[in-house]
């Protein structure tokens, strides 16, 4: 699943198609994702202009002029590419797909938007885990979607003092904690087992021992990490691509994820990279450094 730095990257890659153009035509070439889409959904987007383009943890928002906001979450497989007279993609080069994905008339090109300009935004899910609903953007942090998310770990206002309150009293492991989204939101498996390598943090010690000293170390190791991964595209394991075509290459870089039995990258460490299982997700660190 894409995780922040990946979401961020499409938006980035989204944002100059669409931000202050209109949606001329939306062509939804299927009932549902993972949800149904909402009652009149290409009617409703048809004719609207876009006044800017957000990220919220892992969903992309697109704010209009007539009070809604577009969320969408790309879920497991999903992306997006852009195709028109400036920006041609090259759909199925980099992903052992059928050639016509990312065309607007594959298989899995479900949701097709035009634009006042001849561009087209494909949106391509070979697993249909994304979604794509409307809200209203006066209301939207009071939805289900958004109540109770925690902070964005990018945003000035998450502070080793923001996360040491958060963690106060926690007996999970620091890894689950930092995976809840109430604590803070957008982190997933990869970022969060690098940044607490960086910080030199076990992903086994319980959440309410890293408040603190400990937090003040593994708040900008979790920022450095994620712009750094934004930097790099984002990593692409497996489905994931730019909104280009081009995939991120974060996954060259990687200290710990997915390096299980190799030397520790630390300086001046003789450990090797140890993989666990915690809450049925792979965790990747090094036992002699990380305590």
């Amino acid at each position: 699943m894409p995780e922040l730095p990946e979401v961020e990257t499409v938006r980035r890659g989204l944002e100059p198609a669409l931000v202050r153009h209109a949606l001329t035509r939306v062509t939804v070439n299927r009932g549902d994702l993972r949800v149904a889409f909402p009652p009149r959904f290409a009617e409703r987007l048809a004719g609207q202009r876009v006044l800017r383009m957000r990220r919220r943890a892992k969903y992309l928002l697109l704010d209009f002029e007539n009070g809604e906001t577009l969320v969408m979450h790309m879920g497991m497989s999903g992306r997006f590419t852009i195709h028109g007279p400036k920006v041609q993609t090259r759909p199925g080069r980099f992903h052992n797909k059928a050639p016509e994905d990312g065309s607007g008339n594959g298989k899995h090109d479900h949701v097709v938007f035009e634009t006042e300009e001849g561009t087209r935004i494909v949106f391509t899910d070979h697993r249909r885990f994304g979604l794509m609903t409307l809200e209203n953007t006066s209301k939207l942090d009071a939805t289900a979607l958004f109540a109770g998310l925690g902070p964005e770990p990018l945003d000035e206002s998450f502070t080793p003092a923001m996360l040491s309150a958060a963690l106060e009293g926690k007996r999970t492991p620091i890894k689950a904690a930092l995976l809840d989204q109430r604590v803070v939101a957008g982190l997933g498996n990869i970022y969060v087992c690098e940044a607490l390598f960086r910080a030199r943090i076990s992903p086994k010690r319980l959440a309410r021992t890293v408040a603190g000293e400990r937090a003040a170390r593994l708040v900008p190791a979790i920022k450095a990490v994620l712009n750094e991964a934004i930097r790099a595209g984002g990593s692409t394991l497996r489905d994931y691509a730019r909104a280009d075509g081009e995939l991120g290459y974060f996954q060259h870089h990687f200290a710990v994820y997915d390096r299980e039995g190799k030397p520790c990258p630390g300086r001046d460490c003789e450990g090797r990279i140890k993989r666990i299982v915690q809450s049925g997700r792979s965790t990747f660190y090094c036992p002699s450094c990380q305590r």
